[in-house]
């Protein structure tokens, strides 16, 4: 185990817990040992968290060039796999920054390169990525573009991809899925959807991201319905699964 490894994964804890300074100082250690090591894959993990850590923040730019450069890595450059993860980046970053055809365009190109990617032997952290998530990654820049109907069935189709133990995976896409529904005007059943977060997660603490999801779509469904059954429903339940995480 790495220097490098131990300090991304430090940050990666500190992304969930939404504790996002600390998770900077571990990842400029993390990428300053990825260099030294000059393992391509590594290099290419510590920038992919670059990017995720720079949106959380909120520094859209950051987030951007840090996508930029894992597009531009060695890794991405000799394997097709790893080209898609980077032009996904991208193609968040983009979407974030309202540059709609930007990221559409890095979303296709990344649909394209994963689809040539050869069956090889890749590093057990990359094993992430794969039809499912790139499926949630592509409904997150849809919804981000304002593509509602697009988001809402990448969603689903993520979530027939995803197998049922992966229940922060599935929990994370249903809350996109529940976000998607309620733009639509379909409160109710966008309602009923983010409930489903809760069952998926059955009772476990729900991670700093999920909670920020989950925070989104409560402001949004009282900005619409604040008077119905289904919101004072959706409030009851909220406020018992908030108090356990």
């Amino acid at each position: 185990m790495n220097a490098s490894y131990v300090r991304r994964i430090a940050a990666w804890s500190c992304i969930d817990a939404r504790n996002l300074g600390q998770a900077q100082t571990y990842l400029n250690e993390s990428t300053t040992f990825a260099g030294l090591s000059q393992d391509g894959p590594t290099v290419m993990r510590v920038w992919v968290t670059q990017s995720l850590l720079a949106t959380q923040r909120q520094a859209w730019p950051e987030a951007l060039a840090a996508a930029q450069a894992a597009q531009a890595s060695p890794a991405a450059r000799r394997d097709p796999f790893f080209a898609s993860l980077g032009r996904v980046r991208v193609a968040l970053a983009y979407a974030t920054l309202g540059d709609r055809r930007g990221a559409l365009r890095s979303f296709e190109s990344a649909l394209d390169t994963f689809a040539k990617a050869p069956e090889l032997e890749r590093p057990r952290w990359a094993a992430f990525y794969g039809p499912a998530e790139l499926d949630h990654l592509g409904a997150i820049i849809h919804r981000r573009n304002r593509l509602f109907a697009h988001t809402e069935s990448l969603a689903h189709r993520s979530l027939a991809r995803t197998p049922a133990a992966f229940r922060r995976n599935r929990a994370m896409t249903t809350a996109q899925l529940a976000l998607a529904q309620l733009h639509q005007g379909d409160v109710e059943q966008a309602t009923a959807t983010a409930a489903d977060v809760f069952t998926v997660m059955d009772g476990a603490p729900l991670p700093g991201r999920m909670r920020s999801l989950i925070g989104d779509f409560h402001r949004g469904l009282f900005d619409l319905a604040p008077s119905t059954t289904y919101a004072r429903d959706w409030a009851d339940r909220m406020r018992t699964e908030w108090s356990r995480s």
